[in-house]
């Protein structure tokens, strides 16, 4: 069954055309679908009862049980574990800023690619997630929470650019100005760096800010870190990121998991600034969270320090990332994975 909370509104309109309805149905059930984020069709008592017993027969709304939630002693971050209407997990995260709120969503149950010091791609990638899968997140910590979300970050469980045309739709429908009407700017796409896509991403006329989970300035060292090293080099990488910011004058971010013995030396990080210097970006420097599957260790903060130091005399600004329900499997895909762990001990 199509998902009917992942067609913007002129798909909406031709939807309600072919039931014979006016234009402005269109806009009467949008706003149903992500302003007011209604659960069902009963709640729409603008519509007539013979149009919404119509809609819930072509289009179902899908829903999005909450299975577990944990509570940051240390902040008050929170991390959900959904299920989907077809029973498979993803997780979600809401973290609370003096400039607002964040939601970390997921756009895919699973992930295809295989990042070595990750949860979320242990057991592969199950299926994408529709835009309106991906609106759920937000809509349902807004609702468990009662505040409101400002920001996105579309840094969860998959890879966005793997589930490119729902991603795209995601952005286009949350920033809707008849929707949540989240500020694009305000919203963080992270890939770990679908070349061809990001080239795609440039031309869609989004303001979003691209960040690209780099790990490594070597492609000797990257693929030892992240299996789509041997598909594209640092150098397209970075060729794509220069296209995307000047395409859409967006400063891009460049995340670096700091990963001991691995990728933390003052040589890689002098390789890294060599390797952006001139270029207008950011560097996200994260102490990568030890994951049970996997064997790395995170960087010690004299050597994180260093780092950062090490990038400022080549003019690169870097931030050690603010650490976040570090209490509660803070890391991505840690949460799933327990659940599914336990599943598989149980069956």
């Amino acid at each position: 069954m199509p998902d009917i909370r992942s067609l913007l509104p002129d798909e909406l309109k031709e939807v309600l055309k072919a039931m014979g309805e006016k234009p402005f149905r269109a806009d009467q059930l949008f706003s149903w679908l992500h302003a007011k984020k209604a659960l069902s069709y009963d709640e729409m008592t603008n519509l007539s009862a013979a149009l919404r017993s119509r809609l819930r027969e072509a289009y179902p709304l899908s829903d999005l049980r909450v299975l577990d939630c944990l509570e940051s002693k240390l902040d008050g971050t929170r991390k959900f574990l959904f299920a989907l209407s077809d029973d498979n997990v993803i997780e979600s995260v809401w973290m609370k800023y003096h400039h607002g709120n964040s939601v970390c969503i997921s756009t895919q149950a699973g992930c295809n690619m295989g990042c070595a010091f990750c949860a979320s791609g242990i057991g592969g990638k199950v299926r994408d997630l529709t835009a309106g899968e991906m609106l759920q997140q937000v809509y349902e910590i807004e609702r468990q929470t009662g505040e409101r979300v400002s920001n996105v970050v579309m840094m969860g469980t998959g890879e966005p650019l793997d589930n490119y045309e729902q991603a795209v739709r995601f952005i286009r429908l949350i920033s809707h100005e008849k929707g949540l009407n989240i500020s694009q700017r305000n919203i963080t796409l992270s890939t770990c760096g679908l070349v061809p896509r990001i080239y795609d991403l440039a031309k869609e006329d989004l303001a979003i800010t691209l960040a690209v989970s780099l790990h490594a300035a070597s492609d000797e060292k990257r693929k030892k870190l992240m299996p789509v090293a041997k598909v594209w080099s640092v150098a397209e990488l970075i060729a794509a990121a220069k296209d995307y910011f000047a395409a859409t004058g967006r400063r891009v971010t460049f995340e670096y998991a700091l990963v001991k013995g691995e990728n933390d030396s003052p040589e890689d990080a002098a390789l890294l600034g060599k390797l952006l210097s001139g270029f207008p970006c950011h560097v996200n420097l994260i102490p990568v969270n030890p994951v049970k599957e996997r064997q790395f260790q995170r960087s010690g903060y004299e050597e994180i320090v260093n780092f950062q130091n090490k990038l400022e005399k080549y003019g690169i600004n870097g931030t050690i990332r603010r650490e976040m329900g570090s209490d509660i499997n803070g890391a991505c895909g840690q949460l799933r994975r327990a659940f599914l762990r336990s599943g598989e001990q149980q069956g």
